[in-house]
């Protein structure tokens, strides 16, 4: 393993081997945890050109802090955590820049969570939030304006939709 800067902080970088599930479930882990508490919430962050942090947008922001902070605020939304760390651990852009509904149609659904999967909320037709889950009823995930990347109980929102694996 290696580290890197990013945003001042170190941050871990996993590299990617020959890609086993498993290993790739784990580097997930790693690189999510390696972030936790580190990089701020950006409504739109996470879905430039390349994964990782980055300005957000305020189109069709509807956050409780006003004016949107998104377009000043280098970070992730909850889709852009999932795309940076999906990046890291196999080694290339696996999600794609789009948001929860279009990562959602390249996963499988799963009935037994493993961590490293992803955790969607909403309906099938329409997700809302993502988070990488981590293991006894935890998952990291970028929770709203105002906060950090942060471990969280898959109940913080009431409409879990499923746990998906690339």
């Amino acid at each position: 393993m290696r580290r890197w800067r990013v945003l001042g902080i170190v941050a871990l970088l996993v590299v990617p081997g020959a890609v086993q599930v498993d290993d790739a479930l784990s580097r997930i882990v790693a690189a999510a945890y390696a972030i936790t508490g580190t990089i701020p919430y950006s409504w739109g962050g996470g879905h430039a050109s390349r994964p990782g942090p980055s300005r957000g947008t305020c189109s069709g922001y509807q956050g409780d802090i006003q004016p949107c902070p998104a377009k000043h605020t280098r970070g992730l939304d909850c889709s852009g955590l999932a795309r940076w760390v999906y990046h890291i651990a196999y080694g290339h852009d696996v999600l794609g820049p789009g948001n929860t509904d279009s990562h959602l149609k390249r996963l499988r659904r799963i009935a037994d969570p493993r961590p490293g999967d992803l955790v969607f909320f909403g309906t099938r037709k329409r997700t809302h939030h993502s988070g990488i889950y981590i293991g006894d009823g935890k998952m990291i995930n970028a929770y709203a304006t105002g906060t950090k990347v942060r471990v969280d109980s898959v109940n913080v929102l009431d409409d879990l939709l499923g746990y998906y694996r690339y």
